[in-house]
């Protein structure tokens, strides 16, 4: 499905301002994976999807996506295999445009031919699709998005996402601004989906009790480096205390050999 090979990303190349935001990182995600990912602020939780999506190119190293080789392949034309949801509630919708207008661009993965594409068959496959969000926007078709509460908006573009069947899901905490109960609210949904249509995801979240609890594997990052890869039974036998206590354990054989390298 996708595949990093050796990608390293450095801002500031050569500059007194120079940053090495990912390095010499591998993986591999494979069908049906849903992964989940922590680490601290600038871990480079966000520049790793960055890197997948073609928001931004590797410095070095090599991406791949159903094999094919996307590494210089800007992002407008991944978004076709490569859909993301954002922490931001207004980046995964249009707000000026109507719910059935945003669902059919997100259906046809364009706006050609947006209004002649606009049937009342669609209209009720869109009715019948957002009745399962049970928000009542099935009875809102011609409201414009930018009316919609911010737990609305992402529940809807998380619909959108689904619609559009992409070959990958990038989380980028969509949950992180939302109150508790919307948040769950997305989170069950997004469970949902994945486990409906057998979605290969990969989400970032600060919690740590989502990221033990949902998915089939764990990553955490640290300064750019996936520093632990967790899956199966290892990570069904998670708790917070322990991966609390895998992260420190890291960091400390970590400044053990540096400190090695400084002697």
């Amino acid at each position: 499905m996708v595949e990093i090979k050796n990608v390293t990303k450095i801002f500031g190349e050569g500059t007194v301002n120079e940053n090495k935001a990912i390095g010499n990182t591998n993986i591999k995600v494979e069908p049906g994976d849903f992964i989940t990912i922590i680490g601290s602020n600038g871990a480079g939780k966000t520049t790793l999807f960055n890197l997948i999506s073609g928001n931004i190119f590797p410095t070095k190293g090599n991406i791949f996506i159903n094999g094919k080789d996307v590494t210089k392949v800007p992002e407008y034309k991944r978004a076709k295999n490569v859909g993301r949801i954002f922490q931001s509630t207004t980046l995964g919708t249009a707000g000026q445009m109507t719910i059935e207008d945003n669902m059919i661009i997100a259906l046809t993965k364009g706006f050609k031919g947006l209004r002649r594409s606009l049937t009342n068959k669609k209209r009720e496959f869109f009715k019948e699709h957002l009745k399962h969000l049970d928000m009542g926007l099935e009875n809102r078709l011609k409201d414009n998005v930018g009316l919609l509460s911010g737990g609305q908006r992402q529940a809807m573009t998380l619909l959108m996402m689904v619609l559009s069947k992409p070959d990958l899901i990038l989380l980028d905490e969509h949950t992180a601004a939302l109150d508790p109960k919307n948040a769950q609210i997305i989170l069950d949904l997004t469970v949902k989906y994945i486990n409906e249509y057998n979605l290969t995801t990969m989400m970032i979240t600060h919690n740590m009790k989502h990221a033990i609890k949902y998915g089939n594997r764990l990553l955490m990052m640290d300064k750019g480096d996936i520093i632990l890869d967790v899956k199966g039974e290892e990570k069904k036998n998670l708790t917070v205390d322990i991966l609390v206590e895998k992260f420190h354990n890291i960091r400390n054989k970590d400044f053990e050999n540096d400190e090695i390298l400084l002697s």
